[in-house]
């Protein structure tokens, strides 16, 4: 079985020919919130980080692929990062760009198989991801994928001027 290959969707690494796809959504202000992004990225930036991509995610903590549908169709993106190799364990964000694309089923099958080649490939043994209270989309997913709530954080973000709560969720792999 491929690790990174489903039903709907693959995950790949990035390509140089991702730059403008990648440019988009780190300038969508809209994703900022999520991203934790205040500033526009250059194209110098992205094509410098996109040169940078393919070194070791033990070495950089983190690792980013892209989420393209098997037609070859990118839809999206997801983040492994702040990532542990002691305390094996690492964070998770995942992000399908177009409205359209949602409701799919493909972010639980990107979680599904980012979660295997973690746990099969980087030998971790949890996942966690942050998420704002009111970000529903996003909570039904991880609450689909067996991610489980372990807390929440008051006023843990503040956006346009109001905090909010963000919830945290971890998966933690029991085979060993």
């Amino acid at each position: 079985m491929l690790t990174l290959k489903g039903d709907k969707v693959y995950l790949r690494a990035l390509e140089p020919e991702d730059l403008d796809f990648i440019l988009e959504v780190e300038n969508a202000e809209s994703f900022w919130e999520i991203s934790a992004t205040r500033v526009p990225y250059s194209r110098f930036l992205i094509k410098k980080y996109l040169q940078n991509s393919h070194r070791d995610i033990y070495e950089v903590k983190q690792l980013r692929l892209m989420i393209c549908q098997n037609d070859g169709v990118p839809i999206g993106l997801i983040d492994v990062f702040d990532l542990e190799p002691k305390d094996r364990r690492a964070a998770l964000g995942i992000l399908i760009v177009d409205e359209e694309n949602r409701g799919k089923g493909y972010g639980a099958e990107v979680l599904s198989l980012i979660s295997n080649y973690c746990f099969t490939h980087l030998g971790l043994h949890q996942l966690y991801a942050n998420v704002t209270a009111d970000n529903l989309t996003s909570i039904k997913l991880f609450e689909k994928c067996n991610f489980i709530t372990v807390g929440t954080k008051k006023e843990w973000v503040l956006v346009n001027g109001k905090f909010k709560d963000e919830i945290l969720y971890q998966l933690i792999n029991n085979v060993y």
